[in-house]
């Protein structure tokens, strides 16, 4: 397995901060393409500054329960027999967040999500962190972004993320 080499790290919330997430035009109903995005920008920021990142980065997405309030406001709009909204098919996909942060810093490596085993919110689960080796390992991309999220399992809970940029060390 390819040693990993940790370039930045980000997490959402902060300690000792508590403030909203910043919105993403095109997604609505739900924290949690916001809460992956801003995690995400966070540790390209800490590691380039400002977009575009050089090189070939890749996306890898973790997260065991996915976008729950996006699935409840499906589910919810079905049930009523209401129209679903258009852009909640879109932002189901948990690629779609991917796709916008990767045209926001022009990263041109593969784009992956997967549903982790074991997931503990705030932190990197080691399933995604071997997926992201053997990217690197494959040559597939000189760098990886891995973001895990995970959002609150109860009203009133706080959503939590975590980014690592990773590259072979």
């Amino acid at each position: 397995m390819t040693a990993l080499r940790v370039l930045a790290e980000a997490r959402w919330p902060e300690p000792g901060h508590h403030e909203p997430l910043p919105p993403i035009p095109g997604f609505t109903a739900s924290s949690f393409n916001p809460l992956v995005a801003e995690t995400a920008e966070r540790c390209l920021r800490a590691r380039h500054g400002s977009a575009p990142a050089p090189g070939r980065t890749a996306l890898l997405l973790a997260s065991a329960g996915g976008d729950r309030a996006t699935a409840r406001a499906i589910d919810d709009a079905a049930a009523s027999g209401g129209r679903v909204p258009p852009l909640l098919f879109f932002q189901s996909n948990p690629n779609a967040v991917l796709g916008h942060i990767a045209a926001r810093w022009g990263l041109t490596g593969p784009v992956v999500s997967i549903s982790p085993a074991d997931s503990v919110p705030g932190l990197v689960p080691q399933d995604a962190l071997d997926l992201a080796a053997l990217l690197l390992a494959d040559g597939d991309a000189d760098q990886v972004l891995v973001v895990a999220a995970e959002q609150a399992e109860s009203a009133g809970g706080t959503d939590r993320a975590a980014a690592v940029l990773v590259t072979a060390g």
